[in-house]
């Protein structure tokens, strides 16, 4: 099980070329399966999934993002945040939507990678643009558009570029 885990982090990357084949709805089921079984600070699981599958309407949500790329992926799967729901840390009133928000997500990236899809995060947007197209109502906020799809044709996985672990671990006080 280790290995096989290990095995999707190390393929999952932020894929910016996508194969026009279609991402069915079970795939997109099975994958917000993963999704939904994640974590949140107590409990609260502050998310919705938007999935967007026909071509009219992703075409007026990756108009929210200025790059050619997202326009070849056959599918996305928007994710929203309601702060009012999230748990909020008493000592400071620290939100944690940000945060269970992330963990959803790369649960999705994750799942999506077991299957042979490719998925990137994309934070850098216009979330009016995307609130407008969807009607999302005002309690509930976009955090990320995830473009999903099969990879095209001849992409490979890029060299991770990282820090070693020994750069990045401190042990007992700072």
């Amino acid at each position: 099980m280790e290995k096989a885990f290990n095995k999707i982090v190390s393929d999952r990357y932020s894929c910016r070329s996508y194969s026009q084949e279609p991402v069915t709805r079970e795939q997109i089921l099975a994958v917000l399966e993963c999704a939904r079984l994640a974590p949140s600070a107590c409990n609260k699981q502050p998310w919705k999934y938007v999935v967007i599958d026909e071509s009219q309407l992703l075409e007026q949500v990756y108009a929210a993002y200025d790059r050619p790329w997202i326009k070849e992926a056959p599918a996305a799967i928007i994710v929203l945040g309601n702060r009012s729901e999230a748990w909020h840390r008493k000592h400071d009133g620290y939100d944690a939507t940000d945060i269970d928000v992330a963990i959803t997500t790369e649960h999705i990236c994750l799942a999506a990678t077991s299957m042979g899809l490719g998925t990137c995060w994309v934070c850098n947007f216009n979330p009016e643009t995307v609130c407008s197209a969807l009607n999302i109502p005002d309690e509930w906020e976009p955090l990320v558009i995830i473009p999903i799809g099969k990879p095209a044709e001849g992409i490979s996985i890029p060299e991770k570029k990282r820090k070693t672990v020994e750069e990045l671990i401190q042990w007992g006080k700072f």
